[in-house]
């Protein structure tokens, strides 16, 4: 693999993070802990700073050459082919850096020859507290058939969950790759059984590049078996899709189609009622600001018809705001999103003069460090994670059984292992 050192020397002078962002236009500087982290494995680190300096110089072929090694390097083949057709398109192109570019695209495309499919393994585990289980309403009343009761479900409670994740990509030429997924998850909840279940799920995606678009049709296929509930089927097939706008804008969108089914079981007498279809469609523009900051914003409108109309056919109009923050010492991300769901009839079994309609505001926080960062002898290559999330939601309804407030808090761990 060609590296393109910028006729850097060796230095024992460490640059840390800070001086960097004192002075993010400093070309020598940049590229100087560019190299460092690249030296030390911290790939993701490199790239970031190779990419800001390309878009402040976006005429400098050596900063373009160096970014497209690393990319070789981590074999990131679509980042790397992207880059190759915009250096491709530089006005000063020497013949020399050309055969640079060339030499890389052939082993890329050697790479593409000689390994065509690419698996994974992830795997997670944790635990979540929530100081409303039930969503037991502020008042700890409910409307039953039309009359005022107690609700006197519990309310604290944890919940222990794992997952695995199978995943194998096959890459079909330069821009596109077929994805295979296979899931299983497990939910344990301490005091109760409403989570107690066991869920499987198939994924299969194709994606490509048009015109400028990254899209992504895929299928999915889930069932979920409750412990002492009616299990639960659903088919779900949509198509995803995102395009750049400038250097520092793009435009998401999706649109998927749902077909949920529930058994009936002696737990459970009308569970089909709720058998739906749901149309779901969505917008959403994220914004780079620097090596730190991104943003995000999203748009959301999804119509469900169900078997039984009565209090579960709905409307929901979604809208969320999210911010990240990559620090060198964590990455933290902030989300807020507020939701109106307007169903269309009332539902008899709970009150039959009013028509249910809800708000939900749902503000979360993600913070995501890395085990090897504290224990580098554990988790030498840094590819497992410590993820610590908060989440307030607080629902108002027209009806006093879906007007509660719950806080939840998790601790989970994830790591993803390559196979071939």
């Amino acid at each position: 693999i060609f590296i393109f050192c910028t006729n850097l020397k060796a230095s024992d002078e460490i640059i840390t993070y800070e001086q960097i962002l004192e002075n993010p236009a400093d070309l020598k500087l940049n590229l100087k802990y560019a190299k460092q982290e690249s030296d030390l494995g911290n790939y993701k680190q490199t790239i970031s700073t190779l990419e800001r300096l390309n878009i402040i110089y976006p005429e400098n072929i050596e900063i373009k050459l160096y970014l497209l090694s690393i990319l070789v390097q981590i074999d990131s083949p679509q980042q790397a082919n992207t880059l190759i057709n915009d250096i491709k398109l530089l006005k000063n192109l020497t013949t020399e850096d050309l055969q640079i570019v060339l030499e890389l695209e052939a082993e890329i495309d050697e790479r593409n020859v000689e390994k065509l499919w690419s698996v994974n393994l992830d795997l997670s585990g944790g635990g979540l507290y929530s100081d409303n289980i039930n969503s037991v309403s502020k008042r700890r009343l409910q409307n039953d058939t039309d009359t005022v009761v107690g609700f006197n479900k519990a309310k604290y409670d944890r919940t222990l969950s794992g997952d695995i994740n199978f995943s194998a990509t096959r890459s079909i030429n330069k821009l596109s790759s077929l994805i295979f997924n296979f899931s299983h998850g497990d939910s344990e909840q301490y005091n109760e059984t409403d989570d107690d279940f066991e869920s499987y799920s198939f994924t299969t995606a194709y994606d490509t590049e048009i015109i400028g678009h990254n899209l992504s049709p895929y299928l999915i296929l889930s069932k979920t078996d409750y412990q002492e509930d009616a299990d639960s089927f659903s088919f779900m097939y949509g198509i995803g899709g995102n395009t750049s706008l400038k250097d520092k804008y793009t435009l998401s969108y999706g649109y998927s189609y749902i077909d949920s089914k529930n058994n009936n079981n002696s737990m459970d007498l009308t569970a089909d009622e709720k058998n739906s279809i749901t149309h779901s469609y969505s917008f959403g523009l994220d914004r780079y600001v620097n090596d730190i900051v991104s943003s995000s914003i999203g748009f959301g409108y999804s119509d469900s018809d169900a078997k039984v109309d009565d209090g579960n056919d709905y409307e929901t109009y979604d809208f969320s705001i999210r911010f990240n923050f990559t620090f060198p010492w964590a990455f933290i991300s902030l989300g807020n999103s507020v939701s109106f769901n307007d169903y269309k009839k009332a539902d008899t079994s709970i009150n039959s003069k009013i028509i249910r309609s809800d708000y939900v505001n749902t503000f979360d926080v993600t913070v995501t460090k890395s085990v090897g960062d504290f224990f580098p002898i554990l988790d030498p290559n840094r590819n497992l994670f410590i993820n610590f999330g908060f989440e307030k939601l607080i629902s108002e309804a027209n009806i006093m059984n879906y007007d509660y407030i719950t806080d939840s808090f998790s601790l989970t761990f994830s790591k993803t292992l390559n196979l071939y």
